[in-house]
Parts: C-alpha cells; sequence; structure tokens
C-alpha cells in the first residue's frame, strides 16, 4: 500500500487493509471507483470522474488495473 503524506500531515491512500488506516487518526473513506461486470461476464472499472477501464476477463485484473490508475492520476498526480 502506498502512503502519500503532505506537509500539513495528511495522509491519502488507495484503501487496502495492510495497514490499520484508523491507527494514524480519524479516516474519510471516499468511493473512487466501482469494479463491475457486464451482461457478458467481462469486468470494467469504472472510475468516479474518470475513464472505464476493461474490458478484463478476470475480476482480479480489473482490480489491478484500478489500482494502477488511481495511484498514477489520484494518489501521485504529479511525476515521482
Amino acid at each position: 500500500m502506498d502512503l502519500l503524506i503532505a506537509p500539513d500531515g495528511t495522509a491519502t491512500a488507495i484503501y487496502g487493509e495492510s495497514i490499520d488506516l484508523h491507527a494514524l487518526g480519524a479516516v474519510s473513506i471516499t468511493r473512487a471507483s466501482h469494479v463491475e461486470p457486464d451482461d457478458f461476464g467481462q469486468w470494467f472499472a469504472e472510475i468516479v470522474d474518470g475513464p472505464t477501464l476493461g474490458p478484463f476477463p478476470r475480476r482480479s485484473e480489473a482490480l489491478a488495473a484500478e489500482v494502477v490508475w488511481l495511484t498514477e492520476h489520484r494518489l501521485f498526480p504529479f511525476p515521482h
């Protein structure tokens, strides 16, 4: 899990359960995407206020693409 900590101490991450985010203090969680199948069993990652990624034959592939996109465009939206 990548954790971005701003100069003001605010931490931002793509939600995961590898660390207990509540241990850092107050937590605010917002949905950034939905991963859903279509009528043909193909999987899509629908980014809130962003693109739809896919189709993918497996849900795990859509989830992985979702994390990559969110990391590159929301967590680290600047060159790093």
